[in-house]
Parts: C-alpha cells; structure tokens; sequence
C-alpha cells in the first residue's frame, strides 16, 4: 500500500531522497507505516541488507530536519504524518541497524526529543546485537550520551570477546579500558588474569 499521503506533500527534498530509494526499501517503509500501530516487529520478515541501512537513515535525517525547520509550512494534519512516519523509521533502525554511525544519529535523536525509553531500548539493542568492534567505534564517540551508552556495554560484553580486540591497532585500547572497569566494577578474575598478562608484556618490551 502506498503512504497515506504523497510524498510530494512533505516537500522536495524528501521526495528526492524518497525517489533515491530502492524499491525494496520503499516498500520497507510503507509496509512498516501500515503497520506501525502493531510496533516495529512487524517488519522481522522484510527484506534488509547493509544498503537499506543507510537509505533508511538518510530518508529519517531528511525526515527530522523538515520537521524542525523554522519555516516548516506544513499544515497540522501532513506535519503529524511527517513526524509519524520519522518515527516508523527510526522504529525499523532500532530493530536492524548494526551500524555505529546509524545508532549514534537514533541516540541524538532520542535524546533531542527527551525520550529516555527509546534511549534506554537503544542500550538494550547495542549489549544484545552490536559486535564489539562497533561498540569500540561508539566509545570514541565526541557525543557524551553515546560515549556511556558504548562504554556501559563493553563492561557486560564477554571478557573473551574483548580479548580478541586487543591486536587489534584501533581498538586495543578502547578494549583494554572495558576490561579495567570490568575488574574495579565487577571484580572480574578472568578481565584481571588478561591485564596482568599484558602487563608483564609490557615490561619485558
């Protein structure tokens, strides 16, 4: 089905950015604003890809910066679907994104909009789907808020799993610093054993 409303009526930079989307991820869209009063599970059996990832986050970009514009014509009714429809996306981002640039822009956005909820099911979605390597990545973060989400998730993630960023050239550190909190917050035996380790290699080079 299409959207309940023309593109075109939101203005021209998001039809543009909408014409620029695969149909695939524009059926995406669609079928998740149908939908949206059942909540973002309904989108499990879609079609997403890496691509689709970053379409869907240029479209909700182009989305939220329409609605925050200070001459923003629109009237009531096509301002409220413009809103709705930024949020059906987003809602599609938090259930499939793996990617830290697309979680960083959903925490600016939540937290824009003082929706700690959202901001505390974007913490749930990092520890649960994210691989470490982009957690390390969100952990460099300049955003203060992503920064503690990221680092609050290293310090539950795996001590094996953190040990296996630790050659890598980026990340080392950032991986080195969760294990020091997991022994000081946790009292980690195992993070302890693998700092020592690498202390005592250290020494010797």
């Amino acid at each position: 089905m299409p959207l309940p409303l023309s593109i075109d009526d939101f203005g021209s930079r998001i039809a543009t950015v909408w014409s620029e989307l695969r149909p695939a991820t524009r059926g995406l869209v669609e079928r998740a604003v149908q939908n949206a009063s059942t909540g973002p599970q309904t989108t499990r059996n879609f079609q997403y890809d890496a691509r689709a990832d970053l379409e869907l986050s240029r479209f909700l970009a182009a989305l939220d910066d329409r609605a925050a514009e200070k001459t923003n014509a629109l009237d009531a009714e096509r301002n409220g679907k413009l809103k709705s429809i930024a949020d059906t996306c987003a809602a599609v981002l938090l259930e499939k994104t793996e990617s830290a640039e697309v979680f960083a822009q959903l925490v600016r956005r939540a937290e824009s909009q003082r929706d700690y909820r959202r901001i505390d099911s974007l913490a749930d979605a990092l520890t649960k789907r994210f691989p470490p390597s982009e957690i390390c990545e969100l952990a460099r973060s300049q955003d203060q808020i992503v920064r503690e989400l990221a680092n609050e998730a290293l310090a539950r993630c795996p001590v094996s799993k953190l040990t296996a960023l630790l050659n890598d050239p980026v990340d080392a550190e950032t991986a080195r610093s969760a294990l020091h909190r997991q022994i000081v917050e946790y009292g980690s035996e195992d993070a302890r054993q693998i700092l020592n380790a690498l202390d005592q290699v250290d020494e010797i080079f």
